[in-house]
């Protein structure tokens, strides 16, 4: 709901507490969290000219936050690559209401004014209400970034730098895509379209998204830049983005015709061909349809276009279609949503794409379930929306969008987490058109009635991210992540703390069920090991909270395991331990592997799941007591061979 929006203040504090706080103490505020410092600005290079940090009445004598309400003409870019928020920004300004969501009214230069704005931004899945002070970079007493063709406007440049805010810094805001700025301003899901290879029912689509309130807008493709906004002898502009604001069908001649309404955002310059203003395909059509279409001769720049004529001469269509909280009451219907956090880990959930099909099978699994096909059809509309989190956040970490995708599989009746084999012998029903390094891939299908399981993946296995997946239906759909169900049990079995004889019963019980790995039994040792990892409160015995720590410690222990058992013999080859360890990020030198060789692998150099828990186990102690004598912590202690046989041998 975006009326329960989140402060991301590091202190917790709302925008209307600091405000006060400032009113009462007579200060304009500071932001703490942004501050007007160069790395607000950039991470990757330093500041190139000399900013000044101004507030907007240090720029002119009477500044506003809006001036005659929030239009296209308040965003002119600046000197940074951000002409994707820019255009996203553009088409807010065509949809009131959400506008005024995202940029809250109740704030100006005025009355209560003390240096201090606020604007909300949907970030997976909550409305986070992100707070900024007034200070902008400016060069000369002029913005730098983002500004209004009205020198004394200043709500664009301050969304932009809440923007770069919620983002880390303005550098990061360099490069991206229209629909991602789109989509945190409204919570909604994007589909594009290309209308030279369109979908056969392109225009139901369209039709059902204006009835939902969605946001749609379209393009015409230009090769050059010499073509931006060049104008086409029918009356359109080339590079431009336009809105499309209206779907319907019409009686013409006794047939009917499919019409789409477009606007460009000049408030000008229109369409000159067949059903545009004044055309005479107006003159034989029934009044009361022309009334029902609004239809005027005004040149507003809103026009009627022919469908046919659409595809024609338009190239692309983006839909950013509403969730279940749109802003708009009297929308019809809704997109049914379902929706599911998770991460890809290294040697546990990084399976990576099908061509990886050792480990692909380890990647997080969902269970759809569809039971109502669409209003008057067989089939069932949904659309898969996979969104890598905090990926521009996190490049001046030196991380960057990975390529990530999905396939569907038409699901068994089990609930079980599936292996390998399933997915070995069984091809997807549908999938991502291809694997892209986007913030979000998301696509449209139409499926039989059915169970099917969903697998978000990253191209390339070992490669880390979190994720947020959400799945629209037209109709209410049922979805869950699955688990292993013999392990979720004995989760909810585990409610008081339990000492390592009871341990080593759950663990024999649960791990001896399971057919693709060969399993002895834990010793009782390996459970004492356990449970001095796991011991926080030092009392001898698992607590519940501790011991779900471990339930998914473990479980990305199986699933290390079974990624590495390439041939499926259920053991692992002492080369096969090395590749393991080295993708939980346990580094050994050689002198270790050999030991661990001696100690764990039989004589055919292989290794039982038991006695791999017993290993990965007592590593982890020592890298604990590793860090513990690291004192000083330059990454160095020295411990003699015997102190390390003792880990491992007694």
């Amino acid at each position: 709901n975006p009326a329960l929006s989140f402060s991301t203040q590091a202190d917790g504090k709302t925008f209307e507490q600091l405000r006060q706080e400032c009113l009462q103490k007579g200060k304009l505020f500071e932001d703490p969290d942004f501050p007007a410092v160069d790395d607000s600005l950039f991470y990757s290079q330093r500041v190139p000219v000399n900013f000044e940090w101004k507030r907007p009445g240090e720029i002119c004598k009477d500044p506003k936050f809006i001036t005659g309400g929030a239009t296209r003409t308040d965003i002119c870019q600046g000197q940074l690559g951000d002409c994707w928020l820019l255009a996203a920004i553009a088409s807010l300004t065509l949809h009131e209401d959400t506008l005024k969501r995202v940029v809250p009214h109740d704030q100006g230069f005025d009355r209560g004014y003390a240096g201090i704005f606020h604007f909300k931004f949907w970030q997976h899945n909550k409305w986070l209400d992100v707070v900024v002070d007034d200070r902008l970079p400016c060069v000369r007493n002029n913005l730098v970034f983002v500004h209004s063709a009205d020198q004394t406007e200043f709500w664009s440049a301050l969304l932009e730098k809440a923007y770069a805010k919620l983002n880390g810094s303005y550098e990061s805001l360099k490069g991206g895509s229209t629909m991602e700025a789109m989509e945190d301003f409204t919570g909604g899901v994007g589909e594009m379209y290309e209308t030279k290879n369109p979908p056969s029912n392109l225009f139901l689509i369209l039709k059902k998204a204006v009835e939902r309130g969605s946001m749609l807008g379209c393009s015409i493709d230009i090769t050059s830049s010499a073509e931006s906004e060049a104008q086409t002898t029918t009356g359109l502009v080339k590079g431009h983005a336009y809105s499309i604001t209206g779907v319907e069908e019409v009686n013409y001649r006794g047939a009917k015709v499919q019409l789409i309404r477009v606007r460009n955002p000049w408030g000008q310059v229109e369409w000159n061909g067949p059903w545009s203003d004044n055309s005479r395909e107006w003159n034989t059509i029934d009044s009361s349809e022309k009334t029902r279409l609004l239809h005027n001769s005004l040149d507003d720049g809103e026009f009627w276009m022919e469908f046919g004529d659409f595809k024609a001469n338009y190239d692309k269509i983006e839909i950013c279609n509403l969730t279940a909280d749109s802003l708009s009451d009297d929308v019809r219907k809704k997109w049914e949503v379902n929706l599911f956090e998770g991460n890809w880990i290294r040697g546990s959930t990084a399976g990576g794409c099908r061509n990886y099909i050792d480990t692909f099978w380890t990647n997080p699994q969902f269970k759809l379930r569809l039971d109502h096909p669409d209003d008057g059809d067989k089939l069932c509309s949904v659309i898969v929306a996979l969104m890598q989190k905090n990926r521009r956040r996190l490049r001046k970490e030196g991380l960057d969008l990975e390529t990530i995708g999905f396939a569907i599989y038409e699901a068994p009746d089990d609930q079980d987490h599936q292996g390998k084999d399933f997915f070995r012998y069984n091809a997807s029903k549908a999938r991502s058109r291809t694997y892209v390094n986007m913030r979000e891939v998301s696509e449209r299908f139409r499926m039989p009635p059915g169970n099917y399981l969903l697998v978000p993946t990253t191209f390339q296995p070992h490669h880390e991210a979190d994720f947020l997946i959400r799945i629209f239906s037209e109709n209410k759909a049922g979805a869950m992540y699955v688990h292993t169900n013999t392990h979720q049990c004995y989760i909810r079995q585990i409610d008081k703390a339990i000492s390592a004889r009871e341990l080593q019963h759950v663990l024999n019980n649960v791990l001896s069920r399971r057919k693709e790995v060969k399993f002895d039994g834990l010793t009782l040792n390996t459970c004492h090991s356990i449970i001095n990892l796991m011991d926080v409160d030092n009392t001898g015995m698992l607590e519940f909270e501790e011991f779900k720590v471990f339930w998914d410690k473990l479980k990305k222990w199986i699933m290390l395991f079974l990624s590495y058992d390439t041939d499926r013999s259920g053991r692992m080859s002492s080369y096969e331990l090395r590749s393991a360890l080295n993708a939980a990020g346990m580094q050994l030198n050689n002198k270790l592997l050999q030991l661990l060789g001696l100690r764990f692998a039989d004589e055919n150099f292989d290794i039982d799941f038991d006695d791999y828990l017993t290993c990965i186990v007592r590593l982890e102690n020592m890298f604990r007591v590793f860090k513990a004598l690291d004192t000083q912590k330059k990454g160095v202690i020295s411990l003699n061979m015997m102190q390390v046989k003792r880990l491992f041998f007694y």
